[in-house]
């Protein structure tokens, strides 16, 4: 693990080891999608992982799919991200927001004004949500016109200059795990015969259309994204000819100088090179199921830059102090992996201070 160690420069972020908190969805936001104060503490407990990417946070009321799912489209949600921001920065961490739309996947009784979810086409997941009334069948959603299509990059846009008013180190759009921007991407759910359907560079072009708005109204330099190539979450199924269409977006993105790029690796090893190879800035990648001796094996052999950690950083807020120690980790509890209080938020054990002490003398 000797390059876990190794500090990089990300952005304007100067970093000093390679390990990240992975964007994990918590359902624990206040009814109108506002992050409070257990939220400030959650995150800041985790700021010595350096790098931690949030759960995932609609950028319109339109987008949200979930219930208690934060938002980043109105003043209420600058303002709670705001006391994130600030106890993430004054315990030494920097924090990227991620957006999601989550287009097709989700139900009128999750969103505020009960409306049907809109998609690239009008064809459902085949999935189950989970609602105030238990878990529903997703509806078919509406397919997109041209215009709504261009009023969500705008919302993108408008998000992520939330996010910077809101104190954020930039955000991670996110490109991954079935929702819209996957869903454009993906021909079993994107079936249009318009600019935005049908051949890989036309499905391509609603992912450079986010991405480009929303660089250029934060920057590049804090603008990143996350991809699952060949992930079949929320119904996707990209096809057998994934490989080429990640070729293509990646080798699209690769010019646009954004912060990072962000890989769920879902066990294509050769697709993984390819990308390597095409990406010529920060790759972070995530692999699930991986045992803790090999999460600096990615790195180490030149593929990643960076190794994104989800459940072991929620159990362990000192997840840094006892990779560094070789202490043992603490078990995590699914029971309180979503909605709730405290209780598997933010009351997991830490170290005690003076066996930090006496495990570093």
């Amino acid at each position: 693990m000797t390059r876990l160690w190794t500090p990089l420069q990300i952005g304007r972020m100067r970093l000093q080891h390679r390990l990240a908190m992975s964007p994990m969805t918590r359902l624990r936001a206040q009814a109108d999608g506002t992050p409070g104060a257990l939220a400030a503490r959650y995150y800041a407990q985790r700021a010595s992982l350096g790098l931690l990417i949030s759960e995932a946070t609609q950028p319109s009321a339109q987008g949200q799919g979930y219930l208690n799912t934060p938002g980043i489209h109105s003043d209420a949600h600058v303002a709670g991200w705001r006391g994130v921001t600030d106890a993430v920065h004054a315990a030494g961490g920097h924090l990227f927001i991620q957006l999601m739309h989550v287009g097709r996947v989700s139900h009128p009784d999750n969103t505020p004004q009960g409306t049907q979810a809109v998609a690239p086409s009008a064809i459902a997941p085949g999935d189950e949500i989970y609602t105030a009334s238990g878990a529903q069948t997703i509806p078919v959603p509406r397919a997109m016109t041209q215009q709504e299509i261009a009023a969500t990059v705008q919302d993108f846009r408008r998000a992520a200059a939330r996010a910077i008013e809101a104190g954020a180190d930039g955000v991670e759009l996110h490109g991954a795990n079935g929702y819209l921007i996957q869903q454009f991407l993906s021909p079993n759910a994107n079936q249009r015969q318009d600019g935005y359907g049908g051949p890989v560079e036309r499905r391509m072009r609603f992912a450079l259309e986010v991405v480009d708005a929303v660089a250029a109204e934060i920057g590049a330099e804090r603008t990143a994204i996350r991809l699952s190539p060949g992930s079949r979450l929320c119904g996707i199924d990209e096809g057998p000819d994934y490989p080429h269409l990640y070729r293509s977006l990646v080798a699209a993105l690769a010019s646009r100088g954004l912060a990072y790029l962000h890989i769920a690796h879902n066990g294509n090893d050769a697709l993984l090179r390819d990308l390597r190879t095409l990406w010529p800035g920060v790759l972070l990648v995530n692999r699930s199921g991986r045992p803790l001796e090999d999460v600096a094996q990615d790195i180490d052999a030149g593929l990643a830059d960076m190794a994104p950690v989800g459940r072991w950083a929620l159990a362990n807020p000192d997840l840094v102090h006892r990779l560094r120690l070789g202490q043992p980790l603490n078990d995590e509890d699914p029971t309180t992996f979503y909605g709730g209080g405290a209780a598997g938020y933010v009351d997991y054990p830490e170290l005690q201070s003076a066996e930090r002490a006496l495990l570093s003398a």
